[in-house]
């Protein structure tokens, strides 16, 4: 897996001292806390943190 591609979506937030491991996958829209290692995908549009990092809660958008 070394060298997997990264995607991160558009507006999103990482927090201080994150760190994403290769192939993975991060939704447009999200929030990862600080220093959370994330080594699993983040559907969009959620607040992610913890330990060991979980999807707290989604986030509601205007339309």
């Amino acid at each position: 897996m070394d060298g997997a591609k990264i995607t991160i979506g558009d507006h999103v937030w990482l927090g201080a001292n994150v760190v994403v491991l290769p192939g993975v996958t991060i939704g447009s829209g999200s929030v990862i806390g600080a220093g959370r290692i994330v080594n699993k995908d983040i559907p969009e549009n959620v607040v992610a943190f913890g330990n060991p990092r979980r999807v707290i809660k989604n986030i509601e958008q205007d339309k």
